[in-house]
């Protein structure tokens, strides 16, 4: 009698993905959150770290400019220590505010899912007083280079001087892009947003430039105690 012999190998259905360990898809053929590179969440993580790996650069340059500052103040003879100006104060009123300013608008776009039209009319609003705060902001720092100037205080007077035109020049210029990305935000704020991933994708954006802000906003109070306590 002929013995039949029946295959073990596996029925593996069209269309089904593979097995466990294999790389890319789960066993089942479904993708983990985040494989997808248009995942919304994909979006949100690299522009967060994208964010945080510029802002370290900026971070580095910043303590460099830091720490030769306090050793030249240690260790000159010549140093002189610049008069506060009072806009000084003013400017940083402002750029506090302008956090505080920025952060209402990016709640106001996390409920824009419940009522869309409204918020995104809201977001627009405070991202609109964001840009004229840190402009305003920009104005008194050249008013305060202005006055510093007018009564004899320039760039190579003093080491005390060199310093403050440098470390607030240098913040100027850093403050001057993340007024961009606001500008360019609330551009973009005017486009009606139909589709879910492209909310998402506003967000995320949102809340990149608001970690760049924020910074901004930190190290300023930080320049500001360095260049007016520490002299």
């Amino acid at each position: 009698m002929a013995t039949m012999v029946t295959s073990t190998r596996p029925i593996i259905k069209k269309g089904a993905g593979p097995g466990p360990g294999f790389p890319g898809p789960n066993g089942n053929g479904s993708k983990r959150p985040g494989d997808d590179f248009r995942d919304p969440k994909s979006h949100a993580n690299r522009y967060r770290i994208g964010m945080w790996v510029g802002l370290a650069s900026v971070t580095m340059m910043f303590t460099s400019l830091s720490s030769a500052y306090i050793v030249r103040s240690i260790s000159a003879n010549d140093w002189v220590s610049l008069p506060l100006p009072p806009v000084l104060i003013a400017s940083t009123i402002l750029i506090l505010a302008s956090s505080v300013t920025l952060e209402v608008a990016r709640r106001k776009l996390k409920t824009s899912t419940a009522s869309p039209v409204e918020a995104a009319h809201v977001y627009r609003q405070w991202l609109f007083i964001t840009v004229v705060l840190g402009a305003g902001f920009l104005l008194s720092q050249v008013f305060a280079w202005r006055k510093l100037a007018a009564q004899g205080m320039y760039l190579s007077s003093n080491p005390h001087s060199s310093f403050f035109y440098l470390l607030t020049g240098a913040h100027a210029v850093h403050l001057a892009g993340g007024l961009l990305g606001i500008s360019f935000l609330w551009l973009r704020s005017r486009r009606v947003l139909k589709e879910a991933a492209q909310v998402h994708k506003r967000q995320a954006a949102a809340d990149a430039v608001s970690i760049y802000w924020h910074f901004m906003d930190a190290l300023w109070i930080y320049l500001f105690l360095l260049l007016f306590l520490w002299r």
